[in-house]
């Protein structure tokens, strides 16, 4: 028994998410689906994913983990998967791994993307991939508040209602805003995070960026808790899981064995 990681890139706007559900296409879907064709091991599932993402949240490094009979040498798997998927998912890398690899709970550090546009009017063509912001937006400001984030902090006031974490500390390692007109990317690295936790870190700091709330109202929802104290929710179509970074074996912190999902979960 062979145990594989891929690595999978892709466009969330069709799908009803990543993870396999009983209304709606979604990635392990359509993923499973290749590898069962391609190993011919009809009952093959993954067994798990890195990031569950959401419904139009899409991805550049998602990670999964399978074990499988196949034969087939690992630098063949990419493209012997992507003949069997449709064109707005592709399996980008693959690797063949120790036996007790877990895409989820070896991940030492998951890094996603904000996009923002900032110009004036629309961009018909970035409109599944960034969120038009059509006021100005102080940046500076944006990074001031976005200061306050980086470390192990209490980021109960950053989930969404219905996540079950048994606990809301996590550690961001970076969080950085990249002026690219007409985009603005927030880049987010942490060693977790909660239920649409970038959503609504996003959703902050534009609000910061717009004048509609302070630099103090977001070290307040810091103390707090209150999620009626940090910004709204984004949607989901500007959010992208860039990365996930691994060790040599597994890294479990308290909240790893949550059934909860994380940041881009219903993100």
């Amino acid at each position: 028994m062979r145990t594989i990681k891929l690595i999978l890139a892709y466009d969330g706007t069709a799908y009803a998410g990543f993870q396999r559900q009983p209304n709606g296409v979604t990635i392990q879907e359509r993923l499973e689906d290749a590898l069962r064709a391609v190993t011919g091991e009809p009952d093959l599932r993954i067994g798990a994913a890195a990031g569950r993402t959401d419904a139009g949240v899409h991805a550049r490094g998602q990670v999964v983990h399978l074990r499988t009979n196949a034969t087939i040498p690992i630098d063949r798997w990419p493209a012997a998967l992507n003949s069997h998927l449709p064109e707005d998912i592709a399996v980008v890398g693959a690797e063949e791994v120790p036996p007790d690899f877990h895409a989820r709970y070896w991940a030492r550090e998951k890094r996603y993307r904000y996009t923002f546009c900032i110009a004036p009017y629309r961009q018909p063509l970035a409109r599944l991939y960034s969120y038009h912001c059509h006021r100005p937006v102080d940046v500076e400001a944006m990074r001031r508040a976005g200061e306050l984030l980086v470390g192990r902090h209490d980021f109960a006031a950053f989930r969404a209602s219905g996540g079950s974490a048994r606990t809301t500390v996590r550690t961001i390692t970076r969080l950085t805003l990249t002026e690219d007109p007409p985009f603005l990317y927030l880049d987010v690295a942490a060693d977790g995070f909660l239920y649409n936790m970038v959503r609504i870190i996003a959703g902050t700091l534009l609000e910061v960026g717009t004048g509609q709330r302070s630099i103090d109202q977001v070290a307040r929802a810091l103390k707090t808790g209150r999620r009626e104290d940090a910004g709204r929710t984004l949607p989901p179509h500007g959010l992208c899981l860039e990365e996930v970074v691994y060790g040599d074996g597994p890294n479990i912190p308290p909240w790893a064995s949550e059934a909860a999902p994380d940041a881009d979960s219903a993100p």
